[in-house]
């Protein structure tokens, strides 16, 4: 057992876990976080995306002590005070979300598309989305989303 320190959704948290434990049980099983989900545990289809540092990745492909010292967003980091983030709300809007296993990776995908590229064309979108693969909607209703979020991400918001 190793002791590890991450900064994850804001918050420093230690855990004692075997060195070689993949992040994405880490976040799930020890810290409770289960929006971030497994879909393929092979790295192929990016359901575990979290934000490791700012950049995205597979935390399935990710062991426990390389995260330490590593700031960490799950899905449940990009929203609030309980309110859903823009990307999420148009995720829900546009029928981005299905059955709910790619969801949580391609939003965070798409916050780090926007980050990068507050304007991206259709191809960059495409590109930026390209390590997350979804069964049921086509991808359609997904660039959609993204393309909503283009827009509402851009506008100030009232708080």
């Amino acid at each position: 057992m190793t002791q590890i320190t991450l900064t994850i959704n804001g918050e420093t948290k230690t855990i004692e876990a075997p060195p070689m434990k993949r992040l994405l049980d880490l976040i799930r099983e020890d810290l409770h976080l289960t929006g971030t989900k497994e879909g393929c545990g092979e790295g192929e289809c990016g359901s575990c995306s979290v934000l490791m540092n700012g950049e995205l990745v597979n935390s399935c492909l990710v062991p426990a002590l390389q995260a330490n010292g590593a700031r960490i967003c799950t899905i449940e980091g990009i929203s609030t005070k309980g309110r859903l983030h823009p990307i999420q709300q148009c995720f829900l809007e546009r029928g981005g979300a299905q059955c709910g296993i790619c969801t949580p990776g391609m939003i965070l995908a798409t916050h780090h598309l926007l980050e990068k590229y507050p304007q991206p064309t259709l191809l960059q979108i495409q590109e930026g989305l390209a390590g997350n693969l979804c069964r049921c909607t086509g991808y359609t209703r997904i660039f959609d989303a993204v393309q909503q979020a283009i827009l509402k991400t851009q506008q100030p918001t009232n708080n």
